[in-house]
């Protein structure tokens, strides 16, 4: 069902309205009649027949006319039976307000589940509970318990906080920013980010999304909604919750799950989303782009009338990957007329500290003017000759001759600058208390234009050419699920991922003394034993694994000596012999494997492997599916990377065979869910290919 009613209501009921000072139902109701909305709006009380002079009803069922919306703001255990009275009197959309729910523990998350059973067979949808309510300025319409209103602007900003929404609205009406819609969320017992986002998509209103976000429901639906609504407006996340206490405090706030926040950056990435930072981040971009809108003006000029602020800007920027704008000879001729011959002659443009105001305008002039420039930073420090409202009033002049150019603005100071950032501000023009502030925004402007460009690359399937024998992998997830067991044992996971043509080396379990020195002579010295047990996952911590038998005799006791390690390890351990096989040795020693994520289910890991895997920690992760496109993203994120293709001369491996090696284990994921854990370490590789030396699969 469309939310376009319960955001766009013409008529409210107020459930919990209040004559009382200090209430939420008070202040609630007071927002409404305050506004200039037009829509009807009837107070709920059951004790009042007037709240604030107006007319109240005793409950939602004595209304005289059905309501598009109704607002609750009572007692969590009274909420139920208002909403069953919504759904006698035909109300679909309601915003619950109170707090009591799923963050107080069991006997709220109970009352949760009552409410979403009822309300999904009655096609009730419900913002909340435990939010502040939410505002849209274009229909004047104050409908939370917010002290002020929003201003009327471009930008669709959603949170789970209610005290932040506050302080974010208190923040936006100092520093001019304007909202399309301005929404608290809380809970999200039913209406989450998937919803809305899919309503923004097509909102005339929102150019640009702000998402506060502490958890996450429908992670799946959410990221395919992203991905669509990316490739219009840009989305800007601040997901807070990356540390285990940050994780546990958010928790308690919503009583959800925060996720492993890795694979956020990775969901989010795939998504088109930009992921902010810190608040201030925040802040910044919802600046930028209410000011200025969203461009693809990467080629950046500095102009400062002092060499350090240019230094530390010019860091910033390059630090954050962004590009300087390489200045034009025609105007650097220019310049060399109208400045000091002191200047710095580049890029960042320093006219030196006695800058006057038509020095500066004539440098911005030029700028405007240079093809090679699409952005400009302008810096000043209040030095005795400068004039910082004369700058920014002749610097406006200038712009608004070239306006399809972008100007940022950052006066460093405090009182003996303000002027001067007023007035750029009252004409759009975004100004920042630092230049590293200014860099951030602008720097998360030019992610988001390169994610949008990537978004669908990660999607579209590439069949490649492989037998896979789903059918015997089907039988041997049989067999282990009917011995009760939560793995698979090495043979049973090597063989599982041979079905997929995931290759190893050729190998055998022997069960004696005698079967093991014939069997190491037939494949081959020198070989590998190892403990091959159901019950011992970590082979090496139980004595359970030689390298480099050498010879018949070595290969008879190293059965005997492992058998005898295993057993002391874990005396009830089932041992079902030992894996012999054949040693390789290859150049380079990889990690291949997977994890359930609580939120977006799995996601492959791949980077260097090997005994020192946790040590060296140089992984990646990517969600499913992989395709030509993600396989090789993830590969050139690790560091392995760089000599994984040839360094300096020395081979390499066949980058494309691996490639093809992670889309086959990513098919493998799909096709059977029921993998909890698959680890692939060592997968040993070089020039002539691969072989899975390992392997671990949970089920």
């Amino acid at each position: 069902m469309s939310l376009k009613k319960m955001l766009n209501p013409q008529s409210i009921a107020i459930v919990g309205a209040n004559s009382r000072k200090g209430s939420v139902g008070y202040d609630l109701f007071k927002n409404i009649l305050n506004s200039e909305y037009k829509g009807e709006v009837f107070p709920v009380n059951i004790k009042r027949s007037k709240v604030q002079g107006v007319k109240a009803y005793k409950n939602v069922v004595d209304l005289e006319q059905k309501v598009d919306l109704a607002i609750i703001a009572i007692p969590a255990f009274k909420v139920f039976e208002v909403v069953k009275n919504c759904a006698k009197k035909g109300i679909k959309n309601i915003i619950v307000i109170s707090a009591g729910f799923s963050e107080i523990g069991k006997e709220g998350v109970d009352l949760s589940n009552e409410i979403l059973e009822f309300i999904k067979k009655h096609d009730i949808r419900i913002i909340g509970p435990n939010c502040l309510g939410f505002l849209r300025p274009s229909i004047n319409l104050n409908a939370s318990f917010a002290t002020q209103n929003a201003k009327e602007g471009s930008v669709a900003f959603i949170s789970q906080s209610g005290a932040f929404c506050t302080a974010m609205l208190d923040w936006s009406r100092k520093n001019n920013v304007g909202f399309s819609n301005f929404i608290s969320i809380g809970s999200m017992l039913d209406v989450g980010f998937y919803d809305l986002l899919k309503y923004l998509k097509d909102d005339k209103e929102t150019k640009s999304i702000l998402i506060y976000m502490e958890s996450l429901t429908e992670a799946k639906k959410f990221i395919e909604i992203a991905k669509e609504v990316s490739l219009k407006k840009p989305i800007f996340v601040l997901k807070v919750g990356k540390s285990v206490e940050g994780a546990s405090a958010a928790k308690s706030h919503t009583g959800s799950l925060t996720g492993n926040d890795e694979v956020f950056d990775v969901a989010f990435e795939r998504a088109g989303i930009v992921r902010l930072e810190t608040m201030n981040d925040l802040y910044n971009i919802a600046k930028l782009i209410s000011m200025q809108g969203v461009f693809n003006n990467d080629k950046l000029v500095i102009i400062t009338n002092a060499g350090g602020p240019g230094v530390i800007t010019t860091d910033a920027l390059i630090n954050k990957h962004g590009k300087l704008a390489k200045i034009s000879k025609n105007s650097i001729d220019k310049l060399n007329k109208v400045l000091p011959n002191s200047w710095s002659h580049g890029n960042p443009i320093d006219i030196i500290g006695d800058a006057s105001p038509e020095r500066y305008k004539k440098t911005v002039e030029i700028c405007l003017q240079d093809k090679n420039i699409d952005s400009i930073l302008i810096l000043l420090t209040p030095q005795s000759m400068t004039k910082p409202d004369v700058v920014a009033e002749e610097l406006l002049k200038v712009y608004f001759k070239h306006k399809n150019k972008l100007l940022l603005v950052s006066f460093l100071g405090g009182d003996d600058v303000l002027k001067g950032r007023e007035i750029f501000e009252k004409e759009n023009i975004p100004t920042f208390n630092t230049p590293e502030l200014a860099i951030n925004a602008f720097i998360n402007i030019i992610k988001y234009n390169n994610l949008k460009r990537d978004i669908g690359k990660s999607s579209t399937p590439n069949k490649i050419n492989f037998k896979k024998n789903f059918k015997k992998n089907v039988l041997i997830l049989e067999k282990v699920k009917s011995e009760k067991r939560k793995s698979l044992t090495e043979k049973e996971a090597k063989l599982f991922l041979n079905n997929y043509e995931i290759f190893s080396a050729e190998h055998k379990v022997v069960n004696s003394k005698k079967e093991a020195e014939i069997t190491a002579t037939e494949i081959g010295f020198p070989v590998v034993m190892k403990i091959s047990s159901p019950d011992i996952l970590h082979k090496v911590d139980a004595g359970g694994v030689v390298v480099g038998v050498k010879n018949k005799k070595e290969a008879g006791e190293v059965f005997e000596n492992i058998i005898k390690s295993v057993k002391k390890y874990n005396k009830n351990a089932k041992i079902e012999g030992v894996l012999i096989e054949k040693m390789v040795n290859k150049k380079f020693e990889l990690l291949i494997g997977c994890m359930r994520d609580e939120i977006f289910g799995h996601v492959v890991v791949f980077g260097a492997g090997g005994t020192y895997v946790e040590i060296l920690n140089d992984t990646a992760m990517e969600l499913l599916p992989l395709n030509n496109f993600s396989a090789d993203k993830i590969i050139k994120k690790t560091k392995i990377y760089q000599l994984l293709k040839g360094y300096r001369g020395q081979d390499g491996v066949d980058i494309q065979k691996l490639k093809e090696v992670l889309i086959k284990f990513s098919e493998l994921l799909t096709d059977f869910p029921e993998i909890k854990e698959l680890d692939i370490n060592p997968y040993s590789i070089d020039k002539n290919g691969g072989v899975v030396l390992d392997a671990k699969i949970l089920i």
